[in-house]
């Protein structure tokens, strides 16, 4: 959608119509049996086994306090994790709509480990709390939780865009904040699927060390 509009401004960094069929034709003919292909093989695999055993009936949760609110135990969690990437944020904005050069990938590396650690310890302390809360319902939480980092980079983006750009046209700013939103919501996918796996091994292993008789 948004190449028609650069198309509309007869701009050059518009992609060929022939190129956009041959990524439709790859999309097609790679992605999607590929999907097929992991469908057959993960629906053979076994499923997960949880070390307790689950009551079928639906326990009560209490009243929580007030930090565990779903809303605001989100928005605080996210702040350790962006503070990770911060910094870098700022540098990966301007390489990519300033045209400056980007040289730190070694950096980025270190920047990045930590931010998937950051996103771990959160979802795993806050898990914590929810259970000793007696609030079972960790599953969604937790991935809300990893990602909730993407929130602050969608505001930083905003501020970002606002403050270092001069852009006065309707198409950039469809293109700054629609390239944008896609990068944003691959960050939120990552770091909320990290959040959640480090959450669920982590209430695998303190349920797998409970006795049962």
């Amino acid at each position: 959608m948004l190449n028609f509009f650069i198309w509309g401004k007869h701009s050059s960094g518009a992609v060929p119509f022939t190129t956009m069929l041959a990524l439709l034709c790859m999309w097609f003919g790679i992605s999607v049996p590929l999907v097929f292909c992991g469908f057959f093989f993960g629906y053979r695999k076994q499923p997960y086994e949880h070390p307790v055993r689950t009551n079928q009936i639906p326990r009560q949760v209490p009243e929580g306090v007030w930090y565990l609110n779903p809303f605001l135990s989100t928005l605080i969690a996210g702040v350790l994790p962006f503070g990770a990437v911060f910094v870098e944020m700022f540098f990966i904005l301007s390489a990519i709509w300033e045209n400056q050069f980007y040289y730190l990938f070694g950096f980025l590396f270190i920047v990045f480990m930590i931010l998937l650690i950051a996103c771990s310890e959160v979802s795993i302390v806050m898990c914590y709390f929810q259970l000793c809360a007696e609030n079972y319902h960790w599953w969604w939480r937790s991935f809300f939780i990893g990602g909730s980092a993407s929130y602050y980079v969608l505001g930083y983006s905003v501020i970002y865009y606002f403050s270092k750009l001069e852009i006065d046209s309707f198409v950039p700013t469809l293109l700054y904040f629609g390239y944008t939103g896609v990068m944003i919501f691959s960050f939120w996918l990552l770091t909320g699927t990290i959040g959640f796996y480090s959450t669920y091994f982590f209430v695998r292993r303190i349920y797998g060390a409970v006795k049962q008789d």
